[in-house]
């Protein structure tokens, strides 16, 4: 099942090492490709790349292109995972709540 991470979640206060954690965690782990959903993808891009934010990151999409689970700051989808951020205090939450979601 794809991980569709809204744009907005790579900004501060997000930490990219966490940020890294559940990228990282949900492809390799999880066999899950992720990718991150922006309507302008270039400056989230060019914010991530130079930090390695992009290792485990397949592409950007469309809002509403991709089907799959989604990690966004409101419920807009059917299988929505809600934050605010991804910081080192949420992200073994994070993971927990993706796990159930996808009825792991």
């Amino acid at each position: 099942m794809t991980l569709i991470i809204r744009d907005q979640l790579v900004n501060p206060p997000t930490w990219l090492a966490s940020f890294r954690d559940l990228t990282l965690y949900c492809n390799v782990f999880l066999h899950d490709p992720v990718v991150i959903e922006s309507e302008d993808p270039d400056p989230y891009y060019r914010w991530i790349k130079p930090k390695g934010g992009m290792d485990f990151i397949e592409d950007f999409v469309r809002p509403g292109s991709e089907d799959g689970l989604h990690l966004d700051i409101e419920n807009n989808y059917p299988r929505t995972v809600v934050t605010d951020r991804i910081t080192p205090e949420n992200v073994h939450h994070l993971i927990a709540m993706i796990r159930g979601a996808r009825g792991i």
